[in-house]
């Protein structure tokens, strides 16, 4: 999120990384505790920065607003600034982004499932 020297071992390790196979270029993508969600909550349709920040309960607007640019960047989402007086501006998902909703449907079930799982272990 800020910026690294191109000479870091985390940037090198980074670069190693993301050209080792396609996983680790999408966790590279896609890692991170507001990514998966922000994408998730964008894929039901366009929303403004205060939505979103409404909707994400815990995230901050310096974390949301980095997050939202880094998105941008990777062309996951798109940022579309109206002509109006005040600016609007909302955030959609891009079309290379809306491939991975199924992904992350089968992730929020799993997800529900596991949880109830652990939820039911620990009665035990």
């Amino acid at each position: 999120m800020s910026t690294r020297k191109i000479t870091s071992t985390n940037s090198i390790n980074r670069e190693k990384l993301i050209d080792f196979c396609g996983m680790m270029y999408a966790v590279d993508l896609l890692g991170g505790r507001w990514k998966l969600i922000i994408l998730y909550k964008l894929g039901k349709g366009p929303l403004r920065f205060s939505e979103l920040k409404r909707i994400i309960p815990g995230i901050t607007d310096r974390m949301l607003t980095l997050h939202l640019k880094e998105l941008e960047q990777n062309d996951l989402i798109n940022r579309t600034v109206y002509a109006e007086v005040p600016p609007r501006v909302d955030y959609r998902l891009s079309s290379s982004a809306e491939l991975l909703i199924p992904v992350w449907q089968q992730l929020e079930q799993w997800g529900l499932t596991h949880k109830q799982s652990q939820a039911e272990k620990k009665k035990l």
